[in-house]
């Protein structure tokens, strides 16, 4: 198994736009074709739009586009602005008198961090269209990464930048590879070496040393709600379909308790998408739980991508 750039996989554009000043942003994925996918939610509060195309029982072949955004339900807006980017080249789904783009998005709560006015919306979702490229994907604070935090349990004031991140792997012909934005309650874990590396800090600006924390913090505090959510999606060149596609994306959520612990707590609206832009013959044994472990490594790639903004420490200044 060889690390590759999640670009590598091929058949798909990514771009970010952001802004700075507000601290928020959004994160546009373009396939070359309409590609198959499917979507598991877990977390409690989720803010998505056109999940229910991804139901098996639904009759869309896939997708054209996928959205994933700061701004909670108000960045839902970005989607228009990369339906109108798709409509304009016609791109969609053919219904005689036009094409439908088929876009996707889900949103994390980041309205806490720079201004809450700050949302994505559709010129935004248009111009992360229009930085959208085949050659690299940049990670930490950009695209939906702009204002994900995470280790909020213990308060504002305690919690940690985060950011967008990716990892991808290559085994003979098959590539899975993950992008996710880190806006977690919890704390987050390197996999390969079990060790805390971004989450809630102490009164000396320093990690809680193991997962106790949280327990004391959440038998004291009533409302945990502070503004969280994970989201992410699998890509893969392996030849699978919707149903197939939903089972990946449930598995792939292992990589979530993995790498972020708690995870899928009521706070929290964590949703994974999987979407496949390839042909390549591959056991769903396989897929799955490729899926978790580059999920796993893309969330602690986004921890140490991030720098910190607005006050709230990062990684690299611990």
């Amino acid at each position: 198994m060889n690390e590759i750039d999640i670009m590598d996989i091929g058949g798909f554009k990514a771009g970010h736009a952001q802004d700075e000043k507000g601290i928020t942003g959004c994160t546009v994925l373009l396939f070359d074709k309409q590609a198959p996918a499917g979507v598991d939610i877990r977390g409690g509060g989720p803010a998505s739009r056109e999940t229910p195309l991804l139901n098996p029982v639904a009759d869309a072949k896939g997708i054209h586009g996928l959205v994933l955004s700061g701004g909670s339900a108000f960045g839902l807006d970005a989607a228009g602005g990369v339906m109108k980017y798709l409509e304009e080249r016609n791109i969609g789904f053919d219904v005689g008198v036009t094409k439908v783009p088929l876009v996707v998005q889900s949103c994390i709560f980041d309205l806490v961090i720079g201004n809450k006015d700050a949302r994505p919306d559709g010129k935004m979702g248009y111009e992360a269209c229009e930085n959208a490229t085949y050659d690299n994907f940049k990670q930490g604070n950009y695209g939906a990464g702009m204002g994900a935090t995470v280790g909020k349990y213990m308060g504002r004031e305690c919690s940690m930048k985060s950011g967008i991140g990716s990892y991808a792997v290559q085994i003979g012909e098959l590539k899975v590879g993950a992008v996710v934005a880190v806006n977690a309650l919890g704390d987050i874990y390197d996999i390969d070496t079990d060790r805390k590396i971004a989450g809630a800090l102490d009164t000396d600006g320093k990690l809680f040393d193991d997962e106790t924390a949280y327990f004391k913090a959440a038998a004291s505090i009533q409302n945990m709600f502070t503004g969280n959510t994970t989201i992410g999606t699998i890509i893969t060149n392996a030849g699978l379909e919707k149903t197939a596609l939903n089972k990946v994306a449930s598995m792939a959520h292992n990589g979530y308790g993995r790498a972020i612990r708690p995870v899928h707590t009521m706070a929290d609206g964590d949703s994974i998408y999987a979407v496949s832009v390839g042909d390549v013959a591959a056991d769903i044994n396989l897929v799955g739980p490729l899926s978790a472990y580059v999920m796993a490594k893309a969330i602690a790639s986004a921890a140490r991508s991030a720098r910190s903004i607005d006050g709230y420490k990062a990684v690299c200044d611990l």
